[in-house]
C-alpha cells in the first residue's frame, strides 16, 4: 500500500541501527512498534524477535496487524477461501457502493461502480462466515486484510483518500481481484492492540520499544477514513463531499499537546531500549526531543536521507524538493527510572 510515512525504504537502515544498539542476536527481545501503520516495521522484526507487541489506533491498521503480526501459524485451505470470495454474484445495495460510488448517486466517486459492489460482496460475505463460525479469527483477519488491501489498488485517489478524483483512473477501472495478504509463519506468538499509546504504555513491558508517532497536523483518520469504513463496515451517515466519518485528533498531531505526551510516554515506558523516527518537518524539533530523552537515559541520534512520500508520482520534481531527512532517536533508557 502506498502509505504516508511508511517505513518500507527505511526499515533495514532500521533494523540495522536497533541491532547496532541492541546487538545482533534479538532472539530474545520482545519488541513493541507503538504507532504501526500498515505494520512494515513490526514486520521486518517478526522474524528475528521472541514477540512482537503492535498497536495503533486507527482500525485499518488493526487489522492489518492481526494478520501480518498476530497470524503466525498455517491456515489450511485459506486460498479455497480467497477463490469463493472472487466469484460471488454481486450485490447492488452495500453501503461502500450506495455511499462511495457515483452510479448510486451518491456524488461519491472513490471506487468504479463494479469495485464499489464487489467490496461490499466481499465484505459482507467475511462477516457473515464469522457470526456464523464459519471462520475463526485467524481466517477472518486474513480474509479482512486481504480485502483491504486489494480494495485499495483500485482505489481511485491519488494514493490518500482525502478526496476521490474527478474521472475513474486506469487502475481504479480494473476489476477488483481478492489477493490473499501472506504473513510470516513462525513458532512465537504475538500481541496486537487498538488503543491510545499513552495508556497501553502502562500495560506492557519489553526490551526495544520503536515509536513511529505522526509527524505533523494530517490526521490519518481522515487521510484513510474509506479504510476504516471497510474494515468497521458499520452504520453511520457520511460527512460532506468527502462522506467522512466521525474520528478523535491525536495528541501527536496537536502542537499544544505532543510535548507533554511524548514526554508521558518516554516517562512511562518499560523497556531499556527506545528508537522514535521523526524527520525535520515533524511539529517537535530535533532539539525538542533530545531535550526530553535526555532526562531518561543515555542518549543518541542517527540520521538518513531519503526520497519523500510522493502522492502523484507522475510529477517531476527536483531531487532537493523530494528528499527529507529521517531521524532515528535512541535512549538507553536508566534502569530507575
Amino acid at each position: 500500500m502506498n502509505y504516508i510515512g511508511s517505513k518500507l525504504k527505511l526499515s533495514s537502515w532500521i533494523q540495522k541501527e536497533v541491532k547496532k544498539v541492541v546487538g545482533d542476536d534479538l532472539s530474545q527481545k520482545v519488541f513493541c512498534d507503538m504507532f504501526a501503520g500498515t505494520g512494515i516495521v513490526g514486520r521486518t522484526f517478526k522474524k528475528e524477535v521472541k514477540q512482537v507487541i503492535s498497536n495503533d489506533l486507527e482500525h485499518y491498521s488493526y487489522i492489518l496487524n492481526k494478520n501480518y503480526i498476530e497470524n503466525h501459524e498455517e491456515i489450511e485451505g485459506k486460498e479455497k477461501y480467497i477463490e469463493e470470495l472472487n466469484n460471488l454474484p454481486l450485490l447492488d445495495n452495500g453501503f461502500i457502493y450506495q455511499n462511495y460510488c457515483m452510479g448510486s448517486g451518491s456524488k461519491r466517486q472513490y471506487f468504479s461502480d463494479e469495485n464499489g459492489k464487489k467490496i461490499d460482496t466481499i465484505r459482507t460475505k467475511i462477516k457473515e462466515w464469522k457470526e456464523n463460525n464459519k471462520i475463526n479469527s485467524n481466517l477472518y483477519y486474513f480474509l479482512l486484510a486481504s480485502l483491504l488491501e486489494s480494495a485499495d489498488k483500485v482505489a481511485n485517489t491519488a494514493s490518500v483518500y482525502g478526496a476521490f478524483l474527478k474521472h475513474i483512473k486506469k487502475s481504479a477501472s480494473k476489476e477488483l481481484v481478492l489477493k490473499p495478504a501472506y504473513f510470516i509463519e513462525n513458532d512465537n506468538s504475538h500481541k496486537v492492540f487498538n488503543m491510545n499509546s499513552n495508556e497501553l504504555i502502562e500495560e506492557i513491558s519489553g526490551d526495544i520499544l520503536y515509536l513511529d508517532p505522526p509527524y505533523n497536523q494530517r490526521q490519518y483518520s481522515a487521510n484513510y477514513h474509506m479504510l476504516n469504513t471497510i474494515t468497521k463496515y458499520d452504520s453511520f451517515t457520511p460527512k460532506g463531499k468527502t462522506g467522512l466519518r466521525e474520528y478523535t485528533r491525536s495528541d501527536y498531531c496537536k502542537k499544544a499537546e505532543v510535548h507533554s505526551s511524548f514526554e508521558e510516554l518516554i516517562k512511562n515506558a518499560k523497556f531499556k531500549y527506545i528508537f522514535l523516527s521523526y524527520n525535520n518537518e515533524g511539529i517537535m524539533s530535533e532539539e525538542d526531543v533530545k531535550s526530553i530523552m535526555k532526562k531518561y537515559g543515555k542518549y543518541s541520534l542517527e540520521t538518513k536521507e531519503y526520497q519523500r512520500f510522493k502522492a502523484d508520482k507522475t510529477k517531476n520534481r527536483n531531487h532537493k524538493a523530494n528528499s527529507t531527512f529521517e531521524y532515528l532517536h535512541i535512549l538507553e533508557k536508566n534502569e530507575n527510572l
